[in-house]
């Protein structure tokens, strides 16, 4: 029922109305969350069950960063990826919202992280700002696996968070760990790739394709509420932040999406109504 001409994955707000079955949720309550549509709006419906209460130390702007990329990036990296501490993990594109969410949870729990970019800027800034350990600049796609299993002493990675796509697959095969776990969330580079069945049989590779929007929503919810548990009590002590790149007005719309398709942003891109 939701309309293909309004966008908007994720929000953050003030609630003016509740159905009868959202008890624990009241007007004027500042809330952030997930929809699978028509988020770029003044007013917006959603399920009480994907949303979640504001962190007092947030603005609306700075919660609005939240929802989408960190719920994608804490399901894919601890409950598809099961990343654990002492592990290695490597995010393509980590200077995205994406990447930055999964950057800074990974650190909380102690893992190791390697950081692509096609940029040295936004590699820069995450080994500055987010700790970042090892970064790597992307100009071939078909490069960079021997790099990182140089700096993981021929080991691998542990689980590769790939926001990226066809291009970089075959060195995604190369550069996983035995019994290593790719997961699969993007595709700006191509949805189409050539498949090494051998390494992946010889390495015991879990590959995982995962997209948030479409899920059912007792799923969503799921992932909504672990999140909660699991993320938000960081936000709240300072631990993790919101990565907030730049704020436009709703009328500067345009310009917003310019800049978005750009690549000079570093984190997320946020409309204010």
């Amino acid at each position: 029922g939701l309309s293909p001409n309004i966008p908007g994955l994720e929000f953050a707000g003030e609630i003016v109305e509740t159905g009868e079955a959202a008890k624990e949720w009241k007007q004027g309550t500042r809330v952030f969350g997930i929809t699978a549509g028509e988020a770029q709006a003044e007013y917006l419906l959603t399920d009480a069950s994907v949303i979640a209460k504001i962190p007092d130390n947030l603005s609306y702007t700075t919660a609005a960063c939240v929802p989408e990329a960190f719920i994608t990036a804490h399901d894919a990296l601890f409950t598809l990826g099961e990343l654990r501490a002492g592990e290695t993990l490597l995010i393509h594109a980590v200077g995205s919202g994406v990447g930055l969410a999964a950057l800074q949870m990974a650190k909380a729990i102690g893992a190791s992280v390697v950081g692509t970019s096609r940029t040295g800027d936004k590699i820069s800034r995450c080994k500055k700002e987010f700790g970042l350990d090892i970064g790597l600049i992307i100009n071939d796609p078909q490069s960079f696996a021997e790099s990182v299993r140089g700096w993981t002493e021929e080991r691998g990675s542990d689980v590769i968070l790939d926001l990226v796509g066809g291009a970089y697959f075959d060195q995604n095969l190369k550069s996983l760990a035995v019994k290593g776990r790719l997961i699969l969330v993007g595709l700006t580079s191509g949805r189409t790739a050539e498949f090494n069945l051998g390494i992946a049989l010889q390495k015991r590779a879990r590959i995982t394709g995962t997209v948030l929007r479409p899920r059912p929503l007792d799923e969503k919810a799921a992932a909504t509420k672990k999140f909660v548990d699991d993320i938000l009590p960081l936000f709240t002590s300072g631990e993790i932040r919101p990565n907030l790149d730049r704020a436009f007005a709703a009328e500067d719309v345009v310009a917003a999406y310019q800049y978005l398709g750009s690549n000079k942003s570093f984190g997320k891109v946020v409309l204010k109504f």
